[in-house]
């Protein structure tokens, strides 16, 4: 489903960009994956390394595809509908950052790093297959314009948030430590960067164009609130 550009515009073209925003994702989610397995998976990064960066160039060289055509489309149709060229203009930059926060991810673990030791070692493991998951499930949701689960990934997102600034503050304070207590803190970091990138895509669902983009903010920083209307209720 291509926002409300398809009746009026080109529909091969937009499906084409629809085609690209959805490779994204699954870019990401293999480039998230591949640092996982270097961090926490066993995996030399060595061996995942090249297939990384080369997912990641595929990521952003889609970001690029998608705002050639949408040029393109506006250009050479006097119909197209701008605010939802701008929802794709925008989404577009969050999904590229989440590959960007999976490289970080990777540089955990090519400093020597596995997180193979601590109290939070199960939790990550976890997480690691959690944050995964989302990936394509707010993929699915994107393509399928599905407010209500929208709705529903947000409670999750905002959760997890919290609980990342939670175990952050716990280790950068000592309340908690042990080994490669730097890099669990940086990884609760990463995570919560790619989950508010998620979230700012999810944005694009449920809400008008001037609110977009401003989930990747802290709860009490959105001057809006912490959720859409709708997900309390």
């Amino acid at each position: 489903m291509i926002l409300g550009l398809g009746p009026r515009g080109d529909a091969e073209r937009l499906e084409q960009i629809e085609a690209t925003v959805q490779r994204m994702f699954v870019d990401d989610r293999h480039a998230f994956d591949l640092a996982m397995s270097a961090l926490v998976g066993g995996a030399a990064p060595g061996t995942v390394g090249d297939d990384l960066r080369t997912t990641d160039g595929r990521v952003n060289e889609g970001e690029r595809e998608v705002r050639r055509g949408l040029v393109v489309h506006a250009s050479v149709r006097g119909d197209f509908d701008l605010p939802e060229i701008l929802i794709y203009m925008s989404i577009v930059k969050d999904i590229e950052r989440i590959g960007d926060y999976a490289k970080n991810l990777y540089d955990i673990a090519a400093d020597g790093v596995v997180l193979d030791q601590g109290e939070l070692m199960s939790e990550v493991l976890g997480l690691r297959t959690q944050i995964s998951g989302m990936i394509s499930e707010v993929a699915e949701v994107f393509q399928q314009r599905d407010g209500d689960r929208a709705r529903a990934l947000f409670r999750t997102g905002d959760a997890l948030q919290d609980d990342f600034d939670h175990r952050v503050s716990e280790l950068v304070t000592g309340r908690i430590g042990g080994p490669y207590t730097v890099a669990y803190a940086l990884t609760y970091r990463y995570f919560k960067r790619i989950v508010a990138h998620l979230m700012n895509v999810l944005s694009s669902v449920v809400m008008p164009l001037d609110r977009l983009d401003y989930f990747d903010e802290d709860p009490e920083d959105r001057e809006d609130g912490r959720l859409p209307p709708g997900v309390d209720g």
